[in-house]
């Protein structure tokens, strides 16, 4: 099964300056805007090297600076093999919460081999993006985050050992307070990887990473710069508890745009064969309406066409249970995604997989009033707001060895970049 490693971190100095302005969020969250702002506040930034802009060619810049900082001490490698437990406190709702997790090495696996599993499709241009940064600093600069379904074990293990004050410990832009430890007894990391060999992994947030690094692995085989064994065999995780109550997915509304007709009435009726269809006025009512019918597990969203008034859409019962959407198995089949993409999206607006891969008639938003605002002053025909997938639901598609459309899933909060990396060769 899972076979976890300590390893020894790359890690910003003091020289480098304050840890809040040298980390950053998940590069394919930030906007350029956003990503200047982090190099005005300190021209060290980590987004300079995940999300590398500056020079003719930006990966190679991004490797040539990585040996700079390393060269010049504002980068350094830890000297002896750790394991890292890294905790985020945050608030949802007014409710403050916490996710704890573990940061090592996972040996890489072929997905064939059901040790670690995925459950989203992902895209040839992401992952050509990931490919040519790794070729250019063979380093992973952001951990992939992956769940495993526990007994307990580890979970109180992890908790006694971060007991005490974390060595690194920092608050964000957005008010999330970041906490690191390292754990460098070997005993204990021996005992933790043992815990992890009947394990499965879901990856949760990196699917792109993850195939990344199987194709670079390979690719420096190919090269005769790598053998089994080597540190490219690895790649850099954080592994949550499945049942953490920290955990929180949220939703992906779908914005849709630039169609070549329209018509909701048209819409509406035809959706009426397999939806109970209610009339709503009022958008503030909108979110709690939904939680309703998610409390109740039923598979339901909101469609909007603009104004103060929406639509409320809720699979009827006859068609719940029946696998009359694809020849998927009845995890996938389930999902709330999965009955708007097959019955709305593709079947009454022709909005196929290749359409929606390239971003031709669909964008994606997990703001609500983001949606409703596209929809309000033109820009987008109609929108679909859901409910989120339950980690529950995660785990069954994955164990189907099966894969939830794009944008399935929002894990909040985002794991923060820059405080390990793990360096390949």
């Amino acid at each position: 099964m899972a076979q976890i490693k300590p390893f020894k971190a790359l890690r910003y100095t003091k020289k480098a300056g304050a840890i809040e302005a040298l980390t950053c969020p998940p590069y394919d969250i930030i906007s350029e805007s956003q990503r200047q702002g982090y190099l005005k506040t300190n021209p060290n930034n980590m987004i300079r090297l995940e999300l590398p802009r500056e020079g003719r060619d930006f990966y190679a810049t991004a490797g040539q600076t990585l040996r700079e900082w390393e060269r010049g001490g504002i980068l350094a490698q830890d000297s002896r093999d750790s394991f890292y437990i890294y905790e985020i406190e945050f608030a949802v709702k007014g409710q403050k919460d916490s996710v704890k997790g573990l940061i090592c090495r996972v040996k890489l696996e072929e997905f064939s081999k059901e040790i670690i599993l995925p459950h989203e499709e992902t895209l040839s241009k992401a992952k050509t993006d990931r490919f040519n940064l790794m070729k250019a600093t063979n380093c992973n600069f952001s951990q992939i985050y992956s769940l495993y379904m526990d007994d307990g074990g580890v979970r109180n293990q992890l908790h006694g050992l971060s007991a005490g004050v974390p060595e690194i410990e920092m608050t964000d832009e957005q008010g999330l307070i970041h906490r690191l430890w390292t754990i460098t007894d070997p005993e204990q990391t021996a005992q933790i990887s043992a815990r992890f060999e009947q394990k499965k992994l879901f990856i949760a947030d990196g699917h792109h990473r993850y195939e990344t690094a199987l194709n670079y692995r390979n690719w420096l085989r190919e090269q005769g710069k790598a053998a089994p064994g080597d540190a490219a065999d690895c790649v850099m995780m954080m592994l949550v508890d499945m049942e953490n109550p920290g955990l929180h997915v949220f939703a992906t509304h779908r914005i849709v745009k630039n169609l070549a007709q329209f018509d909701p009435a048209v819409i509406t009726e035809k959706c009426g064969k397999y939806f109970d269809i209610t009339d709503k006025n009022g958008l503030s009512g909108m979110e709690t309406e939904l939680e309703a019918q998610y409390n109740k597990h039923k598979k339901a969203f909101a469609f909007y066409c603009g104004g103060q008034s929406w639509k409320l859409m809720t699979l009827k019962a006859q068609f719940e249970q029946e696998r009359f959407l694809s020849d998927k198995s009845p995890a996938t089949n389930g999902l709330d995604v999965t009955v708007l993409h097959t019955l709305v999206l593709e079947n009454l607006f022709g909005i196929d997989r290749e359409n929606m891969a390239n971003g031709l008639n669909l964008a994606y938003t997990r703001d609500i009033a983001e949606a409703l605002a596209e929809v309000e002053n033109g820009a987008a025909d109609c929108a679909f707001i859901l409910n989120p997938t339950r980690v529950s639901e995660i785990r069954e598609v994955s164990l189907a060895n099966e894969k939830m459309p794009q944008k399935s899933t929002y894990f909040y909060p985002k794991l923060i970049t820059g405080l390990a990396m793990n360096k390949i060769r």
